[in-house]
């Protein structure tokens, strides 16, 4: 197996954080754990699983892709420049089940997580 998820520092903040790549956003994800008001993880980074759902709401960024790069969201294509992307999932036993409020082309979709990778 391979790990899909990373332990990251949470700054000044109370916690860890732990990083997995969305591949519905094409971008990172991370939850706190390890806080009272925290995620439950189950502490396995080759399949992890988080409770409660995972909820993020991100910006679609105004300008061209070569002002902004990624951040001008392109899995989100029907967010207009300015709107608001939303990914919400449940992260099970390595795999990420897409709810169908996301905006993004995996929504409703059930996918394994990807690899971690370090770019």
């Amino acid at each position: 197996m391979v790990d899909v998820a990373k332990f990251a520092d949470n700054g000044a903040a109370p916690g860890r954080r732990v990083h997995f790549h969305c591949p519905g956003c094409d971008d990172v994800h991370g939850v706190v754990i390890e806080t009272l008001d925290g995620w439950g993880f189950n502490g396995d980074l080759e399949r992890p699983t988080f409770t409660p759902s995972v909820l993020v709401h991100m910006t679609k960024w105004h300008g061209t892709f070569e002002e902004y790069g990624k951040w001008t969201r392109p899995t989100h294509p029907n967010v207009e420049p300015g709107g608001e992307c939303t990914c919400h999932s449940f992260v099970t036993d390595g795999r990420i089940q897409f709810l169908g409020d996301c905006t993004h082309a995996l929504a409703g979709q059930t996918v394994d997580l990807p690899p971690w990778r370090e770019d």
